[in-house]
């Protein structure tokens, strides 16, 4: 390879870069630099978006580069803005966060750069290898980021437990990954997908390898059986944390996801879709009910999680173009619509944590009448109800699903939905029925930075809500990655 080999790859060189400049400037300012290495971290994270739109390829043929090792395509270009947009908005929101506690945020802003050049990877990796490092770059950030408040018993009990089952999972990961090279022999996901569709069958040995990576693959997404590390995982790390991992690592993961099974492992679809659509069916329904009895809003929020991970699995199940750019479109409205919510659980400041309490919700309607109707839009959003972006969402990805002829994980996910609706408006119960007199309710925190980031995400809840077509033929870029842009 060449010195221009690497001239594509300059986004990601720019971040990891910043990252590293940003974290000696922390150890060196201490916690007088707080707004400045967030401030800074924001402005990396800008110029890498215009520097990823610079050398886009959102149309027409995809460039290799790297020997391959990565492509510059319409699903890279669409992710890598989204995955970008999500961490600069989870910085934001940090930052008053991290200036209520005694903890630096040179570290902390270089962490989320450093697992930002992880997801960039992931959504451009064209073979096993690179998604691998992508996804170990990504998962190693955010251990640290989970266990950062590290006097807290819970951030660190969190941490490790997401640490050893990540660690479980990442092995049996590298086994499938091996299996299929040792079948195949390539790791480059093109060759991989035209040695399939050419030989038609596939023997015992491929067939597991790929069933074991997407194991590895659903332990990424938080789906059940392998989802055991995220209800104390979300509620151990600190909440901002807890807001950027439940969105950026998610889709990252999602985009590794459609390269492996809608691209490289397409040609075999049978040998692993009747285990996508059981892990689709049982991640809708444990997630939705174990979320039925949770009070601390964190682990609601965590098995809400889970749900919507299983409602996105649907378009992996579908494996069709418009479950393609249906999981794509998702990812983008979850972002909005899951920051969002995240944001008034940080602004309500409770004892020790913040806003971890249902009852902290009580007679909020009556104090500040405008956040609890923005909270209400949330829970409306992520329930999926109409005019919302969260109802244009499962509105396709239960559409792709049907048109595959999956109508029964269709009603599975239909029903759920409608589960959603009793534990998110337990919130709303709590917001507009209750005093909130005998619960010492918990005041707003005021912070400019943080409602900034909550009023940006309520507008691209209500307008993609509302008018959804500039967003879904963005997501349809991504079709290139299928030869079907």
């Amino acid at each position: 390879m060449s010195l221009s080999d690497f001239i594509p790859f300059v986004p990601e060189i720019f971040l990891a870069t910043a990252g590293f400049v940003i974290l000696l400037a922390g150890l060196a300012l201490g916690r007088r630099g707080l707004r400045v290495a967030v401030g800074l971290g924001v402005l990396a994270l800008g110029v890498t978006a215009a520097l990823v739109w610079i050398f886009a390829k959102p149309a027409g043929a995809p460039e290799a580069i790297l020997g391959g090792m990565l492509v510059i395509d319409g699903l890279a270009f669409y992710m890598k803005l989204l995955l970008l947009a999500a961490s600069a908005l989870g910085l934001v929101m940090a930052a008053g966060y991290l200036e209520r506690s005694d903890y630096g945020g040179g570290e902390y802003t270089a962490l989320v750069l450093f697992a930002t050049v992880g997801m960039m990877v992931m959504a451009s990796g064209a073979n096993l290898a690179s998604l691998y490092v992508g996804l170990e770059l990504m998962a190693l950030s955010v251990y640290v980021l989970v266990g950062y408040f590290k006097l807290e018993v819970k951030s660190n009990e969190g941490a490790v437990k997401y640490f050893v089952l990540g660690a479980v999972s990442s092995g049996i990961l590298v086994y499938g990954i091996s299996l299929v090279y040792g079948t195949m022999g390539t790791l480059d996901l093109v060759e991989i997908a035209a040695a399939l569709t050419a030989s038609g069958t596939t023997n015992w040995t491929l067939g597991l390898g790929i069933v074991l990576v997407g194991f590895g693959m659903l332990f990424k997404v938080a789906a059940v059986p392998f989802h055991v590390w995220t209800p104390d995982a979300y509620e151990g790390a600190p909440t901002p944390v807890t807001a950027f991992i439940s969105v950026g690592p998610k889709a990252a993961a999602f985009a590794m996801f459609l390269r492996l099974f809608l691209v490289a492992f397409a040609a075999d679809v049978d040998a692993w879709r009747g285990v996508m659509w059981a892990a689709a069916a049982a991640t809708m329904i444990l997630g939705n009910v174990a979320a039925l009895t949770q009070d601390n809003v964190k682990r609601m929020l965590a098995y809400s999680s889970i749900a919507h991970a299983g409602y996105a699995l649907m378009g992996i199940v579908a494996a069709s173009a418009m479950g393609l750019w249906s999981v794509l479109f998702y990812m983008l409205v979850y972002t909005f619509m899951n920051l969002g919510a995240f944001g008034y659980v940080i602004m309500l400041e409770s004892r020790g944590y913040a806003g971890e309490v249902i009852g902290d919700y009580a007679g909020l309607a009556k104090r500040h009448p405008g956040p609890a109707a923005g909270m209400l839009i949330f829970m409306l959003a992520l329930a999926g109800i109409p005019p919302t972006a969260g109802f244009m969402g499962k509105l396709y990805l239960f559409s792709a699903a049907v048109q595959a002829g999956y109508v029964g994980l269709t009603v599975i996910a239909v029903i759920m939905s409608a589960v959603s609706l009793y534990y998110y408006f337990r919130i709303v119960v709590q917001m507009y029925l209750r005093d909130g007199e005998d619960a010492e309710p918990a005041e707003l925190l005021r912070d400019r930075w943080l409602r900034g980031v909550i009023y940006l995400c309520l507008f691209v809840t209500l307008l993609v809500g509302v008018y959804p077509g500039p967003m879904v033929g963005w997501a349809k870029t991504g079709l290139s990655v299928l030869g079907l842009g």
